[in-house]
C-alpha cells in the first residue's frame, strides 16, 4: 500500500503547475537558498536552475517533479502578498506549529525536501536578498519611530547601493553618525538618506540604534545569523559623544581606550557588554541574546585606523555621505564590515557556511541546535593541524631543539612565486618589458578547490590522489620542464633553464624529498612524470567550502568594475582602452575595488594568522589557534593552486611561442616584447587567445596590463644596484625602484 500512494504522490507531482519565472526566483531568494543550494538538492547543474529562472529553458521530469515540489512548499510558506519577516536566532527559532512533511517519491524529492525543512525555521519570510543595485534615486524615506530629516545634506552621489527589501533594516547596513555646523547628530545612511539622531550618550546611541535606527544586513546563509548594525564615527560624533579624536601612544599599542575611560563606565552602568578587544577602532557593543532578539552594534571609528590607508585609501577622510556610499557599496557586495578587510574576508567564510544549524526535535517538535556540523561548513571546534602544516613556533612543534631551523622535508611551504633572470641576449635587442597581471588570482585559485574540512589523518607510503586534499612528503626533483606534456597526447620541448620550477616559490628546482600541497603534486602528474609519495597528511572529509565565497567576491568585484566601466564582455583593444585611468573615472568606487581585493588576499592569509604580541612565546598557543578557521591547509592549497595555474599558462605560453617570462612576482609576470602592450606577445587569433594561456580580460583569472618600461630601464635598474636578478615584476607598474636589499 505504502508503494502505491508513493506511486500516486509521484504521478499527481508530475502535473503539478510551475509558477512564472520572476516567482520562482521570488521564492527562492525568499527563503535565502543560493541557485548552487538548489543545483546540489535537484542533482542539475547551476545553470540549468539560472535558465528556469530567466525562463529560457523548463525543467523536464524527474527534476520537474521535484523542483515543483520545492516551489510549492516555499509558496506556502512565503506568499507572494507576504510583507512580514520572521525573526531570526543565533541557532534554532520555535514555529508556532510544526509544517507537515509531505512524502518523498525518490532521491530528488528527499534532497529538495532535506533543504527546505534544514533552513525553514531559520530565514525570514521577506526577500532577504542584499540590495546590490548600482544607481538610484537619493531615498527621503520617513518614519513614525523617529523624526528624520529629507534634506539636511544632498544625496549620495549615483551608484550607492539601492532601498532593501527587509522591513528591518530598511536603513541599509550601516550608517555614518556626524555632527553638523548646528549641533545636530546625524546619521548618514546609504543611498543618500540621513536620519536625526536623538541620542546623547554612547549607550543611548547604542539603544536608539537597535530600536528605532533600522539598521543591519540579512544574513547571507539559511542557517546563519543577521548581520549587526554598523556605526561609522566622524571625529565631530567621537568629541560630541565624550571619545578621543585620535588614541595615544599607548592606546596604539593596546588596540583600545583604558576600561576606566568614562564612556567605558557609563557602558557598564547600562548593562552593555565589551569583546575581549575592549573599546578600539571596531569595538562591539552587546548584551547577551534573549530568545531570537539579539542586541549588539558594532562601531568603526576611522579617526583610530579602523580603515587601513593601505586598502581603504583615504576613504577615513571623505565626507560622511560619500563615506556612506563607498562601505553601503562594499557592504552590499561583500558583507558588513567586521574589521578590517582580512577579518570582513575570514568572517564571510562563516557567514556562507555557518558551522551549526537547526533540526527538528522530535519529541517536543521544535526546533533545536544540530549535534553535528552543518554540511560544508568547518564546524564550531577547531582541528589540530598536521606537523608538516605548522608555522614555527607553533605548540606542536614544541619538542623541537631551540634554533632548529626545518628543512623542506619537515615543513609545507606554499607561497607565490618571486622569481627573476638575466635577459637573454634576444631578450636585450628588444624593446620593451611589458608586464600583465592576474586578476583576482588568489579568487580564482580558490574556485572549485577541494579542500578539507576535518582533521587530518597520517598516511604512509600512499598511493598519490589529485582528488584528496592534503599535504604530501613527495621527491619532485626528476621533473624535467626540458620536456613536459602540454596536452593529453601532445609533449614541448622546452628551455628550462629560462622557466622557474613550478615546485619552489623561489623557481629553485627541488633537490629532494619535500612537502607539497595536492595541487602542485597534481601538476607533476599533468606534466608527464611519475610521483611516489613517501608520506601524507590527507583529510578525508573534504569540499568545496570556497566556492560561495569565491561567488561572492568575484561578483562583488565584477559588479563594481562594471559601475566603473570595465565589463566581461569586451574584445581585448577595448579592454585595455577601458582600463586605462579606470581609477579616475570614480575615486571613490575604486576605493571598493582595492577592498574587495584586500578582502581576498587578507581572508586568506587570516586561515594562518600568527602570534600577535600578547606575550606569546615560541611553542605557546596563541588566539587564533582557538578558531575554527584557523587552517594553513587551506590556504596552502589556495596559494599552491594559485602558481600552478599560473606556471600552467607560462609553460602553453612558452611551448605556442618560444617567448619565456623575464620576472615573476605573485600574479604578475613579465615578457620583453617590441610593442609597449600585452597584444605585443600575447598570441590572439580572430580575437581569440591561445587556449589554456594568458587570456585579456576582468574575470578573475584573467590578465591585465600592469605596465611597460623599456629593457634600457631594467638594465639600468640590475645594473645600478648590482643585482643581475634583481624582480623587475616589482617595479614595473611605474618603474619606481626603492632600495634593494641584496638584490630583492
Amino acid at each position: 500500500m505504502s508503494e502505491l500512494f508513493d506511486r500516486v504522490d509521484a504521478l499527481i507531482a508530475s502535473r503539478s503547475p510551475l509558477p512564472p519565472p520572476a516567482e520562482r526566483k521570488r521564492l527562492r531568494q525568499a527563503h535565502g537558498f543560493t541557485l548552487d543550494e538548489v543545483a546540489e538538492a535537484l542533482m542539475v547543474r547551476r545553470a540549468t536552475v539560472s535558465g528556469w529562472e530567466s525562463g529560457k529553458t523548463e525543467p523536464r521530469p524527474p527534476e520537474r517533479d521535484a523542483y515543483a515540489r520545492l516551489l510549492n512548499k516555499l509558496a506556502e510558506l512565503y506568499p507572494a502578498d507576504s510583507n512580514s519577516a520572521t525573526p531570526t536566532e543565533d541557532t534554532a527559532v520555535t514555529p508556532s506549529a510544526p509544517q507537515a512533511r509531505p512524502v518523498s517519491t525518490g532521491p530528488a524529492f528527499e534532497a529538495a525536501d532535506m533543504a527546505t525543512e534544514q533552513n525553514t525555521q531559520t530565514r525570514p519570510a521577506a526577500n532577504t536578498a542584499a540590495p546590490v543595485a548600482a544607481s538610484g534615486p537619493a531615498r527621503t524615506a520617513r518614519s513614525s519611530s523617529t523624526s528624520r530629516r529629507p534634506a539636511v545634506r544632498k544625496a549620495a552621489p549615483a551608484n550607492t547601493p539601492g532601498d532593501g527589501v527587509d522591513p528591518r533594516f530598511v536603513n541599509g547596513p550601516l550608517a555614518v553618525v556626524d555632527v553638523d555646523a548646528d549641533g545636530q547628530v546625524l546619521a548618514y545612511c546609504i543611498g543618500g538618506l540621513v536620519l536625526d539622531v536623538p541620542a546623547k550618550s554612547i549607550p543611548s546611541l547604542v539603544d536608539w540604534t537597535l530600536k528605532e535606527a533600522r539598521l543591519g544586513q540579512p544574513k547571507l546563509s539559511g542557517p546563519g545569523k543577521d548581520a549587526d548594525p554598523l556605526l561609522v564615527m566622524t571625529e565631530a560624533a567621537l568629541e560630541r559623544y565624550g571619545l578621543p579624536v585620535a588614541l595615544t601612544e599607548e592606546e596604539r599599542l593596546a588596540g583600545r581606550i583604558p576600561e576606566g575611560h568614562k564612556v567605558v563606565k557609563q557602558l557598564v552602568r547600562a548593562e552593555w557588554k565589551l569583546t575581549k578587544r575592549g573599546f578600539g577602532p571596531w569595538a562591539r557593543i552587546y548584551r547577551p541574546a534573549q530568545g531570537s532578539e539579539r542586541a549588539c552594534v558594532q562601531l568603526c571609528i576611522p579617526s583610530w585606523h579602523a580603515l587601513d590607508s593601505r586598502h581603504w585609501g583615504q576613504a577615513g577622510q571623505l565626507a560622511p555621505a560619500e563615506l556612506a556610499r563607498i562601505l553601503g557599496v562594499y557592504a552590499s557586495r561583500v558583507m558588513t564590515p567586521r574589521g578590517s578587510t582580512a577579518v570582513t574576508g575570514l568572517e564571510l567564510m562563516t557567514a556562507l557556511h555557518p558551522p551549526t544549524h537547526a533540526v527538528r526535535d522530535e519529541a517536543t517538535g521544535t526546533f533545536r541546535k544540530a549535534d553535528t556540523k552543518t554540511p560544508g561548513s568547518l564546524g564550531e571546534h577547531p582541528v589540530d593541524c598536521a606537523p608538516c602544516e605548522a608555522p614555527d613556533g607553533h605548540p606542536i612543534l614544541a619538542d623541537l631543539p631551540r634554533f632548529h631551523v626545518r628543512g623542506p622535508a619537515e615543513k609545507l611551504f606554499e607561497e607565490a612565486f618571486d622569481w627573476a633572470r638575466p635577459l637573454t641576449d634576444a631578450e636585450c635587442m628588444r624593446r620593451n618589458l611589458v608586464g600583465i597581471d592576474v586578476n583576482m588570482a588568489f579568487a580564482a585559485g580558490a574556485n572549485g578547490l577541494v579542500v578539507g574540512l576535518g582533521e587530518p589523518t597520517h598516511v604512509k607510503a600512499p598511493v598519490f590522489d589529485p582528488k584528496l586534499p592534503g599535504s604530501w612528503l613527495v621527491d619532485l626533483s626528476h621533473v624535467d620542464l626540458s620536456r613536459v606534456r602540454v596536452a593529453k597526447d601532445k609533449w614541448a620541448d622546452l628551455d628550462a633553464s629560462l622557466l622557474p620550477s613550478p615546485f619552489t616559490p623561489k623557481g629553485e628546482q627541488p633537490t629532494g624529498p619535500a612537502w607539497y600541497a595536492t595541487p602542485t603534486v597534481a601538476y607533476a602528474v599533468e606534466l608527464g612524470y611519475d610521483v611516489t609519495p613517501i608520506e601524507a597528511y590527507v583529510r578525508y572529509d573534504n569540499g568545496r567550502y570556497l566556492d560561495a565565497w569565491y561567488n561572492r567576491l568575484r561578483d562583488a568585484f565584477l559588479a563594481t568594475m562594471a559601475d566603473l566601466g570595465v565589463h566581461t564582455d569586451m574584445v581585448p583593444a577595448d579592454f585595455l582602452a577601458a582600463m586605462d585611468g579606470w581609477r579616475s573615472r570614480d575615486p571613490q568606487l575604486a576605493i571598493v575595488v582595492d577592498a574587495i581585493k584586500a578582502t581576498v588576499k587578507g581572508g586568506l592569509g587570516k586561515l594562518r594568522e600568527r602570534p600577535r604580541g600578547e606575550g606569546w612565546r615560541p611553542g605557546e598557543p596563541w588566539r587564533a589557534l582557538s578558531r575554527p578557521t584557523w587552517r594553513p591547509d587551506i590556504r596552502a592549497a589556495v596559494i599552491s593552486r594559485t602558481r600552478i595555474n599560473f606556471h600552467r599558462k607560462i609553460v602553453k605560453h612558452a611551448a605556442f611561442t618560444g617567448q619565456y617570462p623575464v620576472a615573476i612576482l605573485s600574479d604578475c609576470v613579465v615578457y620583453a616584447a617590441d610593442g609597449e602592450s600585452p597584444l605585443d606577445f600575447l598570441p590572439y587569433r580572430d580575437g581569440k587567445p591561445l587556449p589554456g594561456g594568458f587570456k585579456l580580460g576582468i574575470n578573475p583569472g584573467l590578465v591585465k596590463h600592469e605596465g611597460t618600461q623599456t629593457v634600457l630601464w631594467g638594465e639600468e635598474v640590475r645594473e645600478r644596484f648590482n643585482a643581475p636578478e634583481l624582480n623587475l615584476a616589482r617595479y614595473i607598474k611605474d618603474g619606481t625602484v626603492t632600495d634593494v636589499d641584496n638584490g630583492e
